[in-house]
């Protein structure tokens, strides 16, 4: 299925129909291969029905059918693939070397879109024969679509859940009569596993486990398209009857552009994703749109010398394989979009603290008003789908510093040991004095390779940070660690239910950074990190004013959608707006501006208060999706006093989210900043610098001119 894209236009497509299936966990199992730059191996996605199959009815099934109708119209058509045999990504059959795991850098037989091509394909069958095309299909075989790019796929299946030993337990009926009750009880089979609760967690990873080792009951034709994977199975023609596990054996690409293989400073191989435009959709095919919130399960088999990274709520320790090959296992059991799995494979090494811990501590008079406030909110309930939430548990909310890990390459070891072993614990508790409970258990901080185009990246129980951050010392290493730790509530806990809204990840995070490194400087002196506080906010306005000076207006608006904005297809499919320009990559708009409404807000509501209401606002959206008006009413409403003052969603939205260039309110804000004393003091110090090095230019030229009379006087004295 391929949307009609304006070539000229830089918009990125999100091709999942997820109001129809929506996946909920996905069972990874690759290979990497450092020799060829390729992973490759088996994803098993287990399905739900979508919102829009759930009504049930005719009505509800009639508007299931109309999306293959509606895929057909506006696909791109590719040959669709008939089922293929002999397909193993297994490493039994390959070799292993100190680097080259899993394959041996054999030829690509795969045809021109790097998919497998059997025989019959070869032979010049029509490809009508095996996929929708508009005139004989379009109204019967439902498609499930993928989001997928720079992928080889080469087999998908139905996975034969039925057959796993031990799965009676969740089946209704003993007696299977014809093939349509077997295949509703495959997928009653899956209906009550990823429903099983909360406190069922290990058993439910279990079953995933074995479900997805189970053998194949049937091959699906697909067909592949520039943004997606289109997967159908013939004559069924709606998604409740559509496999709820399925099996796709892929491999990915040396040029695919979710991961990057690259060396790292010791000039070691390593591969790890590094936030790509595209996400994880040259990784594994998948449903990218974040609605798609599903948990996940991954072993990774490399060379014994290397080291696999990852999301996982588990430290993982490897369990050798045979020699020289390692097998890794990670899991998730907090449901996030598949864009935030991360991965980072290399020859790490662990950072350890040598004789002692550093010392913890946290500003008391926030601590503690902080700690009584966690009280009264743990007592409430989540509004999330069912997860084992840190939230609700008491010993988790008292956490102050989680269990976390510092790797990086060797010849970075020592700095790190100096610098960031004694800055992490610092910066997770004031993230807790400030936010409270922890929303992951545990945390890896990697220094990735000087290829890596950001200072950091947050994931889930992982943070990617860049070299450069140690050169700066201990300042500008903890403001950027306190950044990414921020992502941990905002981007990752709470996440923006349109991708176009940043400024609900970013500017949260920018915001926070400057309270958490407050915080964390026990020395340091209230009025000094308010002055800290103001010189940065100052510089963050010379950047957003030279920004917006130098930028198209399009780029420069926090809710490209405005009242759109959340707004998909019938299907689920949409866009994000600008999702692929090059020039936004680089930009700080999104830092920029929702770091100075936020603080704007602070100071209008007073800082007690706003922090009190920040921790109410993590415990009632933790684990959701929201749109920039969810903080907003919920702000307003929870300080109504504000709307006295002429402070609504609507004119916050008019002034800061909806309009390109400088917002006004920041605009009468900006002239505070000047009169700091930490400011002034900058100034004046880079004012005796910029003299100092006028006075020596104006020396260098003067001796530069009586150098070149000395030197041509002689000449003209010979002329004459």
């Amino acid at each position: 299925m391929e949307m009609k894209l304006d070539p000229a236009k830089d918009d990125l497509p999100l091709m999942a129909n997820t109001r129809h299936m929506l996946v909920k966990h996905y069972v990874l199992d690759l290979d990497v291969d450092f020799k060829s730059q390729v992973i490759e191996g088996t994803i098993v996605l287990f399905f739900e029905p979508g919102s829009r199959c759930k009504k049930g009815g005719s009505a509800g099934e009639g508007a299931c059918l109309s999306q293959s109708d509606e895929t057909c119209k506006i696909r791109t058509s590719e040959p669709c693939h008939s089922p293929v045999t002999n397909v193993s990504a297994r490493s039994s059959k390959t070799g292993y070397n100190d680097f080259a795991v899993c394959a041996k850098g054999e030829k690509d037989t795969s045809d021109k879109n790097g998919n497998h091509s059997n025989g019959e394909q070869a032979s010049g069958i029509s490809s009508s024969k095996n996929c929708c095309d508009i005139e004989n299909h379009g109204s019967e075989d439902f498609l499930l679509v993928l989001d997928c790019c720079d992928l080889s796929v080469l087999k998908v299946e139905e996975v034969d859940v039925a057959a796993v030993p031990g799965i009676e337990k969740f089946t209704r009926s003993a007696k299977l009569t014809d093939a349509e009750e077997l295949r509703n009880l495959r997928n009653q089979i899956v209906h009550e596993l990823v429903t099983l609760p909360a406190d069922h967690w290990r058993e439910q990873l279990y079953y995933y486990t074995r479900c997805s080792q189970a053998p194949g009951c049937g091959e699906l034709l697909f067909s592949t398209g520039t943004w997606s994977l289109e997967i159908r199975k013939a004559e069924v023609q709606a998604p409740r009857d559509f496999p709820h596990a399925i099996r796709i054996w892929y491999k990915t690409k040396p040029e695919g552009r979710s991961v990057t293989w690259t060396t790292d400073q010791s000039s070691r191989p390593c591969v790890y994703t590094m936030g790509s435009p595209i996400n994880n959709r040259a990784l594994f095919p998948c449903q990218e749109p974040p609605v798609a919130m599903s948990t996940w399960q991954t072993t990774v088999r490399t060379a014994s010398c290397l080291v696999v990274l990852m999301s996982g709520e588990n430290s993982a320790e490897p369990a050798q394989l045979q020699e020289g090959l390692l097998s890794w296992y990670y899991y998730v059991t907090m449901p996030m979009p598949a864009s935030t799995f991360t991965i980072a494979i290399g020859c790490w090494t662990e950072v350890k603290q040598e004789s002692h811990t550093a010392d913890v501590q946290t500003n008391n008079e926030i601590s503690s008003l902080f700690s009584r406030a966690d009280l009264r909110l743990i007592e409430g309930s989540c509004g999330h789908v069912a997860y084992p939430c840190r939230f609700q548990n008491p010993a988790a909310s008292s956490q102050l510093v989680i269990p976390h890990r510092v790797f990086a390459p060797w010849c970075l070891k020592d700095h790190c040991a100096e610098i960031l072993l004694e800055l992490i614990p610092q910066c997770l508790s004031a993230a807790h004095a400030t936010l409270g409970t922890h929303p992951f258990s545990r945390l890896d901080v990697l220094i990735v390779p000087p290829n890596f185009s950001s200072l950091g990246m947050a994931s889930p129980h992982i943070i990617f940070l860049s070299q450069s951050v140690l050169t700066g010392g201990s300042h500008l290493c903890g403001t950027r660690l306190c950044h990414e730790i921020a992502h941990a509530w905002f981007g990752l806990a709470i996440g923006a239910r349109d991708w176009t809204e940043e400024w609900i990840s970013e500017g949260f995070a920018t915001y926070l950074e400057d309270v958490f490194w407050a915080v964390a400087q026990q020395q340091l002196p209230h009025d000094e990190a308010r002055e800290q506080q103001a010189l940065k906010a100052l510089l963050r306005w010379r950047r957003l004013r030279d920004e917006v000076q130098n930028s198209e207006e399009e780029l420069q608006v926090l809710r490209p959608n405005k009242e759109n904005t959340g707004e998909v297809s019938e299907s689920g499919t949409c866009i994000i707006k600008h999702g692929l320009n090059a020039e936004k990559i680089f930009m700080q708009v999104h830092y920029l501006k929702g770091y100075f409404l936020l603080q704007s807000l602070a100071k209008r509501i007073g800082e007690a208060t706003y922090f009190e209401f920040l921790r109410k606002f993590v415990q009632k959206f933790h684990g959701q999706l929201i749109l920039s008006q969810d903080f907003l009413y919920m702000l307003l409403e929870d300080i109504p006093e504000q709307k006295g003052y002429g402070l609504s969603v609507e004119n916050i939205i008019g002034a800061w989210l909806d309009t390109s260039g400088i917002p006004k309110p920041l605009l009468e804000e900006c002239q505070s900043w000047d009169q700091c004393r930490l400011v002034q003091q900058v100034n004046d110090e880079v004012t005796k610098w910029i003299q100092v090095n006028q006075r020596a230019r104006k020396r260098r030229r003067r001796k530069r001119r009586q150098d070149e009379v000395a030197f041509q006087k002689p000449i003209f004295l010979q002329s004459n």
